[in-house]
């Protein structure tokens, strides 16, 4: 019995450190349009009750960083609400290095796809996948770290 706890405290212990080692999603990220390569936005990720979501904080190439645009194409709710604070990001849970479960929406199209994302290179950026059915049909993103 004391050996069963003792393996169990430290496969917690090597799995939280490999957790924080990888880095957390939560803080502000640069959106890299993985077509055009340019700066498309900066994101706020964050975490209620233990899932990751994200929205949108500012617009790169709008003059006015987004204020007046609306999300036109958006589904349900968020249709027509400003692309400002809206929530794209949403529900991904914590699965060894990678967070995944939940969805992300193209907010250009108003399509929604299954998502992962996994925090790189010492936390300084993020490969987020957005993806139909299985990870291998979707695109891939690198969002970088805002300091």
């Amino acid at each position: 019995m004391k050996k069963t706890m003792l393996m169990a405290g430290v496969i917690f212990f090597f799995s939280v450190s490999l957790a924080l080692a990888a880095g957390s999603p939560v803080g502000k990220w640069k959106t890299i349009d993985d077509e055009t390569k340019k700066e498309k936005s900066i994101v706020e990720v964050y975490e209620v009750n233990g899932k990751i979501y994200g929205k949108i904080v500012q617009l790169l190439q709008e003059k006015d960083g987004g204020a007046a645009k609306l999300c036109t194409k958006c589904p349900g709710g968020d249709k027509n609400k400003p692309m400002l604070g809206l929530v794209f990001l949403k529900d991904l849970k914590a699965d060894g290095s990678e967070y995944t479960g939940g969805t992300i929406m193209d907010p250009n199209n108003g399509k929604i796809y299954k998502c992962k994302l996994e925090v790189v290179e010492g936390g300084g950026k993020m490969k987020v996948r957005g993806f139909l059915g299985v990870s291998l049909l979707g695109r891939t993103q690198i969002w970088h770290k805002v300091k």
